[in-house]
């Protein structure tokens, strides 16, 4: 498949990395020749130096033939113009954008995009996606990280192993004999700073973090085999009242249950109009570094608390004073991937990467056939993949102790008859099954072989 990628930044680096790493023919194009030139150096891809949204830059592209474009520029209007040209002249059949703008992505202007008015086929807010994101570490905050697959019934869990975690220095194996109804696999671990999948005989040690793929109803046990507790989120201090911070506050207010919540921001104007736009959002202008301002927000008695402002070091020093001043519980938006191993030595609980969220956003919508979800882990470092089997699929048919997973790959779960089932090596995998599975970076094209899906246009 031929793929544009518009705006070589760390979104769209990302992507080409991905897209080429799987022997698509893609171009990112560009108008800092630096991003270029590194781009073209370190993946398999062509280079464009140029503004996006000039017909003949799109064209020395090579968009006359080109199946998608991917518009990822730091400009809204830059990355919807793309999408219009690339229609209008070039008739590419597949169009995503990433757009910032509230104003933008606001449903009620969602006819905006129909193909005889601007013709975008997929929308991403990176704003929404991290909101989102947010949303579902506050509903486990145990877990540094966490996502949702099977239509709501599984989610992979991200926890630390501390030095009272009850299963360290428990091979695999046997907790599988310890806890045979508990619907739950460990898929991935993460030690010194590298990301592998676990065989049967590895063990947990003290410092590890693991991904567990486990069923929805048996999260909360699976968090207590982890030696950690759950507690209900009822008073919250989130920092940042931009559009990350307000897409948070709004849907905290939406919830049925009534949360507490104090936003503080820095921006005066930009403070005003959060004000404005919450009902029942306490709303304070200042600045969130502020030993006293954070006191006055209630941060010794919130339960937890949410830094999301656009600034990484911001976010990083306000979970930590948050932390010093007796918050149980923070989170840190954090854009550069390079600082997130700071976050452990910090005592910083769980992390938000913008970048991540986003990356996993656009490879959901650009997967052909039946995968149905994917989600980026680390810098890139691995994905979950969830889709459907194909009768046509070299697995249809055989236990999953027939297949032959390359090493990075384990079967975190799968979906018979509307029900998820543990991954047993007597599962038999059938034409219609869902499954989800972790892979390691370099093993997801020979899973993509295994379910006969490529990255193709639909």
């Amino acid at each position: 498949m031929k793929v544009i990628i518009c705006g070589a930044g760390q979104v769209g680096w990302q992507i080409a990395r991905h897209l080429s790493g799987e022997h698509n023919d893609v171009t990112v194009v560009d108008n800092n020749p630096e991003l270029v030139r590194v781009a073209t150096d370190t993946l398999d891809v062509q280079g464009v130096a140029g503004f996006a949204s000039y017909p003949d830059v799109l064209d020395r592209a090579g968009a006359r033939d080109a199946d998608m474009i991917i518009a990822a520029t730091h400009s809204d209007e830059v990355n919807m113009v793309v999408c219009q040209v690339a229609h209008s002249v070039f008739s590419v059949q597949r169009k995503i954008a990433r757009l910032r703008s509230k104003n933008y992505t606001d449903a009620i202007y969602s006819d905006l995009y129909r193909r005889d008015h601007l013709p975008i086929d997929v929308v991403i807010s990176p704003e929404q996606e991290v909101a989102v994101a947010a949303m579902q570490r506050l509903s486990a905050p145990a877990a540094f990280d966490i996502e949702t697959f099977m239509e709501g019934k599984a989610q992979l869990l991200g926890i630390h192993v501390d030095e009272d975690c009850p299963v360290v220095n428990t091979p695999l194996r046997q907790l599988t004999d310890l806890f045979s109804t508990l619907r739950a696999q460990v898929v991935g671990v993460r030690r010194d700073n590298t990301l592998f999948a676990p065989e049967p005989g590895d063990q947990l040690f003290t410092g590890d973090s693991c991904y567990v793929f486990c069923h929805v109803d048996d999260v909360s046990r699976t968090i207590e085999v982890f030696g950690k507790t759950e507690k209900r989120q009822d008073r919250l201090v989130l920092v940042g009242g931009g559009n990350v911070g307000l897409e948070v506050a709004k849907a905290l207010e939406a919830q049925t249950v009534r949360t507490r919540v104090k936003v503080i921001e820095r921006d005066r104007k930009c403070a005003e109009r959060a004000a404005e736009g919450l009902e029942r959002t306490i709303v304070l202008n200042g600045d969130g570094l502020d030993r006293s301002l954070m006191s006055e927000a209630g941060i010794e008695r919130a339960d937890a608390m949410l830094a999301v402002t656009d600034d990484d070091k911001t976010n990083l020093l306000a979970a930590v004073r948050a932390k010093a001043q007796g918050c149980p519980f923070v989170i840190a938006l954090i854009n550069d991937p390079t600082l997130v191993p700071l976050t452990a030595h910090l005592g910083i609980d769980a992390y938000i990467n913008p970048r991540a969220t986003t990356v996993s956003s656009i490879l959901r919508h650009i997967r052909y056939g039946r995968v149905r979800q994917v989600y980026s882990i680390g810098d890139a470092e691995a994905e979950v993949i969830e889709a459907q089997v194909l009768s046509t699929s070299p697995i249809s048919g055989q236990t999953i102790r027939e297949i032959d997973f390359p090493e990075g790959v384990l079967v975190g779960g799968v979906v018979k008859n509307g029900e998820m089932k543990r991954p047993t090596g007597d599962l038999r995998i059938e034409d219609g099954d869902v499954i989800a599975m972790f892979a390691m970076a370099s093993d997801v094209p020979e899973v993509e072989r295994l379910l006969q899906v490529s990255i193709e246009y639909f």
